[in-house]
Order: structure tokens, then C-alpha cells, then sequence
């Protein structure tokens, strides 16, 4: 087997999704982006293939439009179940959450009264919710792919390469933008 890439040598790459304007941030060695408008996170340490994927918004998402202004995030997603009780332990990510390409994430308010749902998009367990943006909101927007990030969800392993390959590249998400900018006008 061979060993992990050291630091260094791994890629983040990006995938995104334009049905729900989220971006997958994709640790690999590779580049590819998906059709819902967020970004994935995956790696590859040997010849398994590994699929963290880290939940962003997009650039193209509303709340990164101009004039926009968190006002809250909100990870209780119904009277009994939040996000931020997800507790995950083990190898095996006991406990954790399971998600649906559907299941909603979180819901955030903008300050103009518009409330946004962000979806997981992807089918996995819930490895962890960024709980900082709950008291800093604005690394949402201010630093999306980075400690901006909502959530990491851990893909089952026979979906995680089928997942990256249904992610657009940054050309084919701006050409999907494109088309809807100008069938809107």
C-alpha cells in the first residue's frame, strides 16, 4: 500500500451543485464540481478512496450576493431533530446522522427576511457541523470554502466515487449559471 500524500501534495478540489447553489469541497487529487450548487472535499490515501465532503455555499448562492446579511443560522432542523446533536465516535462513525441528497442541514435568515434551506445533496453520514458560524456568521460569507464551511459528510464508500463524477467543474457550473441568467431575462 501506499502511503498518504503528506500536506503538501494533497488538492482541495472543487465540485459544485447548482440545484441548490452549494459548493463540495473535494480533498483529492483531482478536480470536479457538482450539478447542486456546492463543493466536496475528498482524498485519496491509497488505493482506497477516500470521501469527506465539506459542505459550502457557492459563490452564486444568494447570501453571497451583495447587500446580503446573515442573520442567523439555524441547525434545529424539526421539533426532534437538530444537527448539533449529532454525535459521531469510532472508526466506524458510530452514531452519526444519516442524510439523504434531501435532508435539510441547517436554515439561515438573511437580514432582508429571506430564509434559506441548505441541503446535504449528497447521501452519507454527518461527521460534524460547523458550529462556529452559529456565533460568527459572517465567515459564512466571508470565507465559505474555508472556516465558512456548514457541514462534513462522509458518503458511503460504494457511492463516494459515482458522487464525485456527478460533480460539475468550475467551466461546466458557470455555463450552467450562464444559461439560467440568461433564460431569466
Amino acid at each position: 500500500m501506499d502511503a498518504a500524500p503528506a500536506g503538501k501534495d494533497r488538492v482541495l478540489c472543487h465540485g459544485f451543485s447548482t440545484v441548490t447553489v452549494l459548493l463540495i469541497l473535494v480533498l483529492a487529487l483531482g478536480f470536479k464540481q457538482n450539478k447542486h450548487g456546492f463543493s466536496q472535499l475528498q482524498r485519496n490515501n491509497d488505493v482506497s478512496f477516500c470521501r469527506i465532503c465539506v459542505i459550502t455555499l457557492a459563490e452564486a448562492h444568494p447570501l453571497l450576493q451583495s447587500g446580503k446579511t446573515i442573520k442567523s443560522i439555524n441547525y434545529q432542523i424539526s421539533a426532534n431533530c437538530s444537527r448539533l446533536q449529532n454525535k459521531v465516535s469510532g472508526k466506524s462513525k458510530r452514531g452519526a446522522q444519516f442524510l439523504t441528497e434531501l435532508a435539510p442541514l441547517c436554515r439561515i435568515s438573511s437580514s432582508d427576511g429571506e430564509e434559506y434551506t441548505i441541503y446535504s445533496c449528497i447521501r452519507g453520514r454527518l461527521i460534524e457541523v460547523n458550529e462556529n458560524i452559529l456565533s460568527n456568521p459572517a465567515i459564512l460569507q466571508e470565507k465559505p470554502s474555508t472556516e465558512g464551511y456548514i457541514a462534513v459528510v462522509l458518503p458511503k464508500f460504494e457511492e463516494s466515487k459515482s458522487i464525485t463524477q456527478g460533480l460539475l467543474t468550475q467551466k461546466e457550473y458557470e455555463e450552467v449559471l450562464l444559461k439560467r441568467l440568461n433564460s431569466s431575462s
